[in-house]
């Protein structure tokens, strides 16, 4: 971690809202340069953790869903919440069951994250699972999920044009395609260009 010294004090601190997955504080601040200002903090009950699900031929599992928050469809990595004092690894396995009915003998964790680290603690988990088995998903009440299989590749594709827009995903994949030493994909939608002809002269 750098060490450099934290050029923020806060003066006072207290919370303003709280259900049971996150607290909103307001912090009263003096900033970087001197001035007194007002700090909204949401603070999180849970770690998120991603899984990317490969399967024997390299294709990865996506789960689609409308969010709330954004009033718009989604597609993501399997994820969900592991609770402070849980392993995230074991909480990566509950979801990526819950969400897709897998089950993985193999997983290794990819990465860690801050998810927006302007208004927000939270931390994010990207694992990678393998061998993998298919069994029945058991969704919560608040889920209504769709699972789309694509190969690893055009699932960055995804990442990269738009289609996925969730910052873990993007993050995880676009990690996993850099380690393996993948560079930028074309767009799959992209039709080859036509050779230039060349020009006679006389």
């Amino acid at each position: 971690m750098d060490d450099r010294t934290n050029p923020w004090t806060t003066l006072s601190s207290r919370t303003v809202y709280e259900n049971a997955w996150i607290r909103v504080e307001e912090h009263e601040v003096v900033n970087p340069s001197g001035g007194q200002n007002i700090y909204g903090k949401v603070c999180f009950k849970n770690r998120a953790v991603g899984i990317i699900a490969l399967d024997a031929h390299d294709n990865v599992y996506l789960v689609g869903q409308h969010r709330y928050p954004l009033d718009h469809y989604s597609w993501e990595l399997p994820m969900g919440g592991a609770a402070l004092e849980e392993d995230p690894l074991g909480a990566a396995a509950r979801e990526l069951k819950e969400e897709t009915g897998l089950r993985a003998r193999r997983w290794r964790e990819l990465m860690t994250l801050h998810t927006s680290n302007s208004i927000t603690d939270e931390i994010g988990y990207v694992f990678v699972a393998e061998e993998l088995t298919l069994g029945e998903q058991s969704l919560e009440e608040t889920e209504a999920l769709e699972v789309k299989v694509l190969p690893f590749a055009e699932a960055c594709r995804w990442a990269l044009d738009g289609r996925i827009t969730d910052a873990i995903s993007v993050a995880g994949l676009l990690k996993l395609a850099a380690e393996r030493g993948l560079s930028a994909p074309a767009r799959a939608e992209e039709p080859a260009k036509p050779a230039a002809k060349a020009r006679r002269t006389t």
